[in-house]
């Protein structure tokens, strides 16, 4: 028996020593190593392996975030930071708003293991860095021509170097945020109504059978007042009418409302103004999250203020180098069911004054060959003419059934000649790409009145082409506002001009805009909104990240 003790001995002190001189795996390397953590929201932290042991494994798979039994200062002030993502635009459950309370209790428990939290801290907070960063979802998965590539930090030393020894951590995340003026308005317009659509009652309007007018009675305007007041566009204490009369108080706060939501503002209270009255604050804080979302896919350094054109708003803004509007415009953008158009961004080269316009093979192929076979004097009419493809002139008169033959083979092509009746107007502003859309003036003027103006068949018309003209050649000499005109006027047909500084073109997709005193709501026209919701609505891992 005594010889039984001691093999037994002996065997349990060789495994000791073993175990000494063979370290196992810590709990946060073993977490790691698993890329689950059961105790989080979402659990597969896969994704994020490589980043988490560049973090630990400097420091020996030590915990970054707990001090004894006690979280650090920087890891409580990332707490409470998570815990309010919703003012980013982001879900605080993503983060695992209501867990941490919990794991710090557990901390001051002797038996608890620190490397719970810790490591759902480190992937929490990268997550967070990430998603607040360059987005949750990459825009390739819309096929939109944004990249977030070169946005994109290295998590492991960015938490290691610069986070686990910041004084302020809020001041250090707020720097990686998109810097853009528009951002951090609409960041400030979804604090405030995130709030208003909980204090919302959510009653509907019935629509009226005539649109009612100043001086007539409706039924709704008591909800009509309490929704216009809860979100400024009437004064606080405004009160409803007794006998239900739409007066001019309530007519001026329609109007409001109108201009914020890309309605005609004339007053009056129709179909369209009460689906817009309808539709839930919840919604309105939806489209300030999608359009935040949507901001974080563009870069943060660029060449010189760009031009940002949002296609929902209908509106193109030039920025100054303090990031504010110096011009704004009105445009036509492509039609919502079949030449919608893209969203990207590519540098603006140059512009072409007096230009000739090519027309699409896919015009061409719809309506302008029909249009040859039913009068073939239509060319000459439409001031167009036929052109070998590398640009030699064919004729410009009546079509031979030879050269229309050659036309359908796709042997010849077809362009309008320059002038005030032009389809692209008097001069284009071209940035380079792949979809063949840029900027370009137009001889229909009128559609600048229309509150909806998706007409276009994917480039963008600009309200002043000549205005627009001049401040993307302001660094060019000479070109002043009366040169420009005299050009477009009068000038020599097709003039090229090179920018001296390339000017960065945004074409986005926002249907909430803040401004400095209100908040713009516009239609999901073209149903990007509809399918980021979708694709967020799944949750981690986000589609493409």
């Amino acid at each position: 028996m005594r010889g039984v003790r001691a093999f037994w001995k002996q065997a349990l002190l060789g495994i000791v020593l073993t175990c000494a001189a063979f370290p196992q795996p810590s709990s946060i390397q073993s977490l790691i190593s698993a890329g689950q953590h059961s105790e989080m929201r979402w659990p597969n932290f896969r994704d994020y392996q490589t980043s988490l042991r560049e973090f630990y494994g400097p420091a020996g798979y030590a915990p970054a975030w707990v001090q004894g039994t006690k979280p650090s200062p920087q890891a409580l002030a990332m707490i409470d930071i998570l815990r309010n993502a919703w003012k980013k635009g982001l879900e605080p459950e993503d983060f695992d708003a209501s867990r941490w309370d919990g794991r710090v209790q557990a901390l001051q428990n002797s038996n608890s293991d620190p490397s719970l939290l810790d490591v759902a801290l480190t992937v929490s907070t990268m997550r967070y860095i990430s998603d607040l960063r360059i987005g949750r979802i990459n825009p390739k998965h819309f096929q939109f021509g944004l990249t977030v590539e070169q946005k994109k930090y290295d998590l492991a030393r960015f938490l290691r170097d610069r986070l686990l020894t910041a004084s302020d951590i809020s001041a250090l995340l707020d720097a990686i945020e998109p810097q853009f003026t528009t951002y951090r308005r609409t960041e400030q317009a979804l604090v405030t109504y995130v709030p208003l659509a909980r204090e919302d009652d959510g009653e509907k309007l019935s629509t009226p059978p005539k649109p009612i007018e100043a001086g007539q009675a409706y039924a709704g305007l008591p909800r009509l007042v309490r929704l216009l007041t809860l979100v400024g566009d009437l004064p606080p204490g405004t009160q409803s009418p007794e006998n239900h009369i739409y007066d001019a108080t309530l007519v001026e706060g329609v109007k409001r409302f109108q201009r914020r939501h890309g309605l005609d503002d004339d007053g009056r209270i129709g179909p369209t103004t009460i689906k817009q009255l309808n539709i839930p604050l919840t919604e309105r804080v939806r489209q300030l999250q999608l359009t935040l979302e949507r901001w974080r896919w563009l870069p943060t350094e660029f060449s010189a203020p760009p031009i940002v054109v949002n296609i929902p708003d209908f509106r193109l803004r030039a920025l100054d180098e303090n990031n504010k509007v110096a011009l704004e415009m009105r445009v036509v953008v492509g039609k919502a069911m079949n030449t919608q158009t893209p969203v990207f961004t590519r540098d603006m080269t140059f512009v072409v004054i007096r230009p000739y316009w090519n027309v699409p093979p896919g015009i061409l192929r719809r309506s302008t060959i029909p249009a040859i076979k039913r009068d073939r004097n239509y060319v000459a009419k439409q001031n167009f003419e036929i052109t070998t493809l590398d640009g030699r002139v064919v004729t410009s008169g009546k079509v031979s059934e030879d050269v229309l033959t050659q036309l359908q083979a796709g042997k010849l092509a077809i362009r309008q000649k320059p002038g005030p009746s032009n389809a692209l107007g008097l001069v284009k502003l071209m940035f380079p790409n792949e979809y063949s859309v840029y900027l370009h003036s137009t001889p229909s003027t009128e559609l600048f009145s229309q509150s909806r103006r998706d007409f276009s068949a994917g480039c963008i018309r600009v309200e002043k082409p000549a205005e627009l003209t001049t401040w993307v050649l302001r660094d060019n000499p000479g070109w002043t506002l009366d040169r420009v005109q005299q050009g477009m006027q009068s000038g020599k047909d097709s003039v090229t001009v090179t920018l001296t500084r390339v000017v960065p073109v945004f074409i986005l997709y926002g249907t909430a805009i803040a401004y400095e005193n209100e908040v713009h709501f516009y239609d999901d026209i073209y149903g990007h909104d509809r399918k980021l919701a979708a694709a967020l609505a799944k949750g981690y891992p986000y589609p493409n990240k």
